[in-house]
């Protein structure tokens, strides 16, 4: 590992003026690329002390052994120069988008004699003419299928085009009408031309002059009692029809815009986009990248664009591109894609209106695409087993922890304290297992004094069931030992130890955790917490945490369950919160408001001691005369006593202990 001081450049070496900078490691290889408007003070800020860096950054500045930069004129400059060398040299901290999948474009090949409607990936070619991308090829056939009807255009191959000619005879769709026939001179090399340009234009978005060329047509046809002619031409107008109705209409016509969002986490981000054109979304694509450097919306924006119109021809960059935040050197990244267009691009942040609402739909489908990848990577049973290995590497643990148990305290400013308890067995969730906890001995913002109680009462209730039934082991003879069960068959609650505890948190929370299994004499259960900001892990005793590579898939799983449990916290301190609010015996008193509820409330501490006050002791909080305390004393003693809390999975009283399933 290097030291960032041994390569640190002089003061006074650094340029004052825009640039790009390249990181290299001690075989020259170049592991980073960026850009600023000032290379002295973006360089100045990698040569701060490691501890004050982003846990990625230091990654990169320690495995580094030099930094080099290129003086440019401009940021426009430093832009394309990024992308450039990043494209060059695939630097392994740069953010790189991968594509899911090789999209489908239509394509047009305007750069033949005759040219040819057909399905393209892969890299763009020039003289073609391209829509989309869409998400699947059949989309693009059945469009072509009803538009062939309206402009013949030929859709075979060079070799079919080549035989159909040699022999004199149009293949099928010459036949039945869905393709000219240029192949045996049914019209000129200049008539099939202007028939693709005509479905060019079409697919551009310009559909109202086809339409309404199409009804004059018909009108005249019937005028002269040409019904057949007129009837065709019917057919043809509802074929265009479909095919627009295949793309919504969400903008107005004139539209043309490029819609990008985002969805991420502490590791990994999925980009979606929206290509609209003509007021109607002609394609979508979708990118996930791994956060490899530290880098945040607008950075991931101003990446995502590179990558979008990096290597495409200006006649792909749209009038407008929404994004959800824009890039931090917004005029140069503007200037470039305005370049790339070959006039103004407007790029922004939608802020009202059908495009903001169109941008919340590509939003979700971001997330969606996010969470479909994690689930795919969560599912393969190899991926697991590999997680597993590295969390008992990282840990050093005897084996690999088969049953994991993650806990989370969750309140709203001290109120309403409860926690979580979710379980993963095998990598994969357990939600019949899953435990939710109330915090009764005392509130406030407390979480190491929360998390201890919690994980008393958890292995309490383990050492008490363990008691009544025995160690649960192999039995003797070979015999498979029975489960244990309650007395109506049903499984334990707490019957069965993880291997692992899991805390969400950091160094203090580890620490009340293990205290607690250690007073109940619990030695053979392994705990570690996993703190949000870094995604540190900590382990009991330990000053420094264990950082596992981003890339891990044991990160990936101690995330995946940290995450868990701390939905399930929120969602029931949520449950809990409204119930409360809905509940309160003093919405009865008539004429007492919210303020004044809360004054009592304050006063008193709690409902509960506003019960066994006396209406003199209601008297004394301000606001409050004797009518309107006798008022809440009647109110109060009227009120019903709260009603156990019913799972509704299993119709049995949640004990005391707040454990019930999920």
């Amino acid at each position: 590992m290097a030291d960032p001081s041994s390569y640190r450049p002089k003061p006074g070496q650094i340029p004052d003026s825009p640039g790009v900078y390249k990181f290299r490691d001690e075989h020259r290889r170049v592991i980073y690329v960026g850009k600023a408007k000032s290379l002295r003070q973006r360089l100045a800020n990698y040569f701060q002390p490691l501890t004050s860096l982003h846990p990625r950054t230091a990654t990169m500045v320690t495995t580094a052994a030099s930094v080099e930069w290129t003086v440019v004129s401009t940021e426009v400059e430093a832009l394309q120069l990024e992308y450039s060398w990043i494209k060059e040299f695939d630097p392994r901290f740069n953010v790189k988008y991968r594509d899911d999948k090789s999209y489908p474009y239509l394509a047009v090949t305007m750069n033949e004699e005759f040219p040819r409607v057909q399905v393209m990936r892969g890299h763009k070619k020039k003289g073609v003419r391209y829509f989309g991308p869409y998400a699947h090829a059949w989309a693009i056939r059945e469009t072509v299928d009803l538009m062939l009807r309206v402009f013949p255009v030929r859709t075979c191959s060079a070799g079919v085009f080549r035989n159909a000619a040699s022999a004199g005879r149009p293949c099928l769709l010459g036949y039945i009408g869905k393709c000219s026939a240029p192949c045996v001179g049914r019209v000129t090399p200049e008539e099939h031309r202007e028939l693709a340009e005509d479905f060019c234009d079409f697919m551009a978005g310009r559909t109202g002059t086809h339409i309404r060329r199409l009804e004059k047509q018909m009108t005249i046809a019937a005028e002269d009692m040409e019904y057949e002619k007129a009837a065709r031409l019917r057919d043809d107008i509802e074929a265009l029809r479909k095919a627009m109705e295949k793309n919504a209409v969400v903008l107005a016509d004139a539209t043309d815009a490029d819609l990008i969002a985002l969805a991420e986490d502490e590791l990994e981000a999925a980009v979606q986009i929206f290509h609209v054109r003509g007021g109607r979304v002609r394609g979508q694509r979708g990118w996930v990248t791994d956060k490899v450097e530290a880098v945040d919306t607008a950075g991931l924006v101003e990446h995502a664009l590179q990558q979008l119109y990096g290597e495409e021809s200006g006649d792909t960059v749209p009038k407008e591109v929404l994004v959800p935040a824009l890039p931090e050197d917004t005029e140069a990244v503007s200037a470039w894609l305005s370049g790339r267009r070959g006039s103004l691009v407007s790029l922004r942040v939608p802020q009202r209106g059908d495009k903001k609402d169109l941008m919340e739909t590509v939003a979700r489908n971001a997330q969606q695409a996010l969470v479909l990848h994690k689930t795919k990577r969560a599912s393969d049973l190899t991926t697991r087993s590999r997680a597993l290995e590295e969390i008992a590497e990282a840990l050093d643990l005897d084996s690999a922890p088969l049953r994991i148990e993650c806990f989370d305290i969750s309140h709203l400013q001290g109120e309403d304290v409860v926690a979580s308890m979710v379980v993963f067995e095998d990598g994969l969730p357990r939600k019949g297992e899953y435990r939710r906890f109330q915090i009764k001995g005392f509130e406030g913002q407390d979480d190491v004094r929360s998390m201890h109680e919690v994980i008393s009462r958890r292995f309490k209730r383990y050492l008490a069931e363990k008691d009544r039934t025995g160690e649960w082991g192999p039995a003797p003879d070979g015999e498979v030992p029975a489960e244990p069960t309650e007395d109506d068959g049903r499984p334990r609650r707490f019957a069965y130890p993880p291997q692992l505890v899991v805390v969400d948190g950091g160094q203090p929370q580890v620490a009340a955790a293990r205290r607690a299994l250690d007073e109940l004499g619990i030695d053979d259960v392994a705990v570690c917490g996993l703190a949000k900001r870094l995604e540190e892990v900590w382990l009991p005793g330990d000053d420094d945490p264990v950082v596992l590579p981003r890339s891990s898939e044991g990160l990936y799983l101690l995330q995946r369950v940290r995450d868990t449990a701390h939905d399930f916290a929120i969602r029931y301190q949520r449950s809990k919160r409204t119930k409360r609010l809905r509940t309160s015996p003093l919405d009865a008193v008539p004429g007492l408001g919210e303020s004044r509820k809360q004054a009592l409330i304050k006063h008193f501490g709690s409902v509960k001691r506003l019960k066994q006050a006396t209406i003199e002791q209601i008297c004394e909080v301000p606001g409050f005369g004797r009518k309107t305390a006798e008022a809440v004393a009647v109110a109060l003693a009227q009120a019903a006593p709260a009603a156990p809390a019913v799972n509704t999975a299993t119709g049995e009283i949640m004990e005391d202990d707040g454990g019930t399933t999920a």
